[in-house]
């Protein structure tokens, strides 16, 4: 499969149009992404984003939720939201020839909700027992209780679908006020990938009416960068069977130059069953089954965590695995083997991601939302080929250190002590 060169059309009222054309397919991926998520949700309304995302499935002006649920089966059954702490997102894959049935539905949710009252009040329920399954949970539990601690007073810190509280609170003329000045134009990037017409693609964003895409008075916030904290969190819950723990720091941001030395690192000390991690706490002491590392960014920060789930007895023995490795790259560095093989990863990834249609579509709206242009692929892989040992050592010395350590942990761990000395790297 092979790709045209990538086009984009910017609309005056401030919408933008990218297209990948892969020619070789008979399919297509479009997606309506808006630039903004929870993270610009006012306390009060905490949740409502994700709120918005579920219940614009539930009628139009021109469709009921039964009519939206079988046209979405007939393009395929494969339309996907999705709330994120910056973006929300909608994208359905698709036969080719039907690319304006699903533009004119995706069109028609987004910017012609109905917000029925008595709809709102039972997606709301549903919402809310989507909550439940979180705190039923234990890794997705801990998740939440770590960021909540790490960004303590910042909306980073607070959960993508809210509480019960501010759910039940939602009714229909707040969650029509917040959709103004979520869904609109300036805030909206339509990225398509596949068998497409880039001219056909413009043609159908204009047929959407002016008052769809006019742009109202803003009331999302804009958030500052946050301060991170280094919390060691130990939650005690005698039911669980294994112990979930996190060691975190803060990392590097998703618009920073370091990310590409930033995600190697992270698979190296964790990123896969070759990873460091996976070899010393799995393969040859078998204290775990699920044990990795990973990087995660937003645009103007981040963090590096480990993560594993482990015997409540073992969990020390864990912990001081994991420190040991911050503390040898911190040192030592990694080595010329290590990376390649790290970079042999990425480079496969990306490149068999070249295939999939749909991450070629969301790949457009990422690369809008944090750089305001398109990376071509060859500009991403001399980033990646161009990151030495010495930059993956400076970036562990630059973000690994004690004072910045978090811990958090979820389990039967009666008697676990962690103090900030046990999580001492620089000794």
């Amino acid at each position: 499969m092979m790709t045209d060169k990538i086009k984009e059309t910017r609309f005056e009222n401030g919408l933008t149009l990218l297209t990948d054309r892969m020619t070789g397919v008979r399919s297509a991926t479009l997606g309506f992404f808006i630039r903004k998520g929870s993270r610009n949700e006012p306390n009060e309304l905490n949740g409502i984003t994700h709120f918005i995302e579920h219940t614009v499935f539930k009628g139009t002006n021109k469709r009921t939720a039964l009519e939206i649920a079988i046209e979405q089966d007939r393009l395929g059954g494969n339309l996907d939201a999705f709330t994120s702490h910056e973006e929300t997102g909608f994208a359905v894959k698709i036969i080719d020839d039907r690319i304006a049935d699903a533009f004119d539905l995706i069109g028609d949710m987004l910017f012609d909700p109905q917000f029925d009252e008595k709809e709102l009040l039972s997606e709301g329920c549903v919402i809310i027992e989507e909550i439940k399954m979180t705190d039923d949970s234990p890794e997705d539990k801990l998740g939440e209780l770590f960021t909540e601690a790490f960004y303590a007073g910042h909306p980073l810190g607070l959960s993508i679908a809210g509480t019960p509280k501010t759910v039940r609170s939602f009714n229909a003329e707040l969650t029509r006020d917040y959709h103004k000045s979520l869904v609109k134009a300036d805030n909206l990037i339509i990225a398509a990938a596949g068998n497409i017409d880039h001219d056909h693609l413009v043609d159908l964003t204009k047929s959407l009416s002016a008052k769809q895409l006019t742009n109202s008075k803003q009331r999302t916030r804009q958030t500052a960068k946050p301060k991170p904290f280094a919390p060691i969190l130990i939650k005690q819950n005698k039911n669980l069977e294994q112990a979930h723990m996190i060691v975190a720091v803060p990392f590097s941001p998703g618009i920073s130059k370091e990310r590409y030395a930033a995600d190697l690192l992270a698979n190296v000390i964790g990123g896969g069953t070759s990873s460091r991690l996976w070899q010393k706490v799995r393969e040859e002491r078998g204290l775990a089954y699920n044990v990795g590392a990973s990087s995660i960014m937003y645009h103007d920060c981040g963090f590096f965590s480990i993560f594993a789930a482990t015997s409540p007895k073992q969990t020390g023995e864990v912990i001081d695995l994991a420190v040991a490795e911050l503390k040898d790259v911190v040192k030592n560095g990694i080595t010329e083997q290590e990376l390649e093989l790290v970079k042999d990863q990425s480079r496969a990834s990306i490149l068999l991601g070249l295939e999939d249609s749909a991450g070629r579509a969301a790949s457009l709206a990422q690369s809008e939302m944090l750089h305001g242009r398109q990376i071509p692929v060859e500009e991403t892989l001399a980033n990646i080929e161009a990151v030495t040992t010495k930059d993956l050592q400076k970036l562990a010395k630059k973000y690994f250190r004690t004072e910045k350590i978090s811990f958090a942990a979820l389990g039967d761990l009666k008697g676990l002590k962690v103090t900030r000395e046990r999580l001492n790297v620089s000794k």
